[in-house]
């Protein structure tokens, strides 16, 4: 089973209920989800198994990344904020300023597959390789190995979790200081799926995504920390052992403690029928 989980009921009744997730009054038996495309997909299937459980509540799943859940949450027109990253300390303070109280719960591990098309030679990269490709000092695919083709930059946007957490960690190599860029030739995509779709039609492309978008129309780059590292390929036990160097958690933050159905929700995802949907959708569970 893959991330592209069917909830088309779910955000057809999102949009029906929410209005684009305009303030509205609170009901303890309906909530939205708002936040990170990487987890959206995860998000429709805890709330599609959870209302099979409980069919008196309604829980409501949007994506538009994680920036935009944070600022929903803290604006107050969202429940749950969905994020591949972690709160930042403006937004910590912004919530304050607004009477909120975030608080985080880890829910889940994912992995971030570098992928390239299956036409393509380079079958392993380190994590300076990659920061020399994805800021443009590497151009062409034969200074790796490859074919005499000019590389095709591909990333998320600049709301997303994926792309922070990519350039934080692998274009800037967890230095807070580096001012390092994405190359401004680099194709900034709404969504993972538009890079699979990118990857797949384009021979010279590479692009990065949650690794539950990762599938036998995408060749996965297996990655080393240096050159004198084994190369690693993404997987739920080389995530979860911290193996694969491109890892991270990915977080639910509520407004203040979790109350009501907001508990509820919580207390399921965190729980054995949560960790199965979570394993089901090609995330990796938490280590209990």
């Amino acid at each position: 089973m893959t991330r592209r989980f069917s909830a088309l009921l779910v955000a057809v009744c999102c949009v029906a209920a929410f209005g684009g997730c305009a303030p509205r009054q609170k009901n303890d038996h309906l909530i939205q989800l708002k936040g990170s495309d990487t987890m959206v997909n995860l998000g429709q299937a805890w709330a599609e198994d959870y209302m099979g459980k409980n069919s008196l509540d309604f829980i409501a799943v949007t994506g538009g990344g994680s920036g935009t859940g944070i600022a929903s949450l803290i604006s107050g027109s969202c429940d749950i904020a969905m994020s591949s990253r972690t709160i930042k300390d403006k937004e910590i303070a912004m919530a304050k300023e607004h009477g909120g109280d975030p608080r985080e719960v880890k829910s889940a591990l994912d992995g971030i597959a570098v992928v390239v098309n299956v036409k393509n030679s380079v079958t392993q990269l380190t994590l300076a390789q990659l920061a020399d490709i994805f800021t443009g000092k590497i151009k062409n695919w034969k200074e790796l190995g490859g074919p005499d083709a000019q590389i095709v930059l591909l990333s998320r946007e600049v709301n997303s979790g994926t792309h922070v957490y990519f350039k934080e960690h692998v274009i800037c190599h967890n230095d807070k200081k580096c001012k390092d860029e994405f190359a401004s030739s680099a194709l900034m995509l709404s969504s993972s799926q538009a890079i699979v779709d990118e990857v797949v039609d384009n021979p010279a492309g590479i692009g990065y995504l949650g690794l539950g978008y990762a599938s036998p129309k995408l060749h996965v780059i297996n990655v080393a920390k240096d050159a004198g590292s084994k190369y690693v390929t993404p997987s739920v036990e080389t995530i979860q052992s911290g193996e694969y160097p491109i890892s991270r958690p990915l977080f639910l933050y509520t407004n203040g403690e979790p109350q009501g159905l907001v508990k509820r929700f919580i207390d399921y995802v965190l729980s054995a029928d949560g960790r199965a949907v979570i394993t089901a959708t090609d995330f990796v569970p938490c280590k209990q």
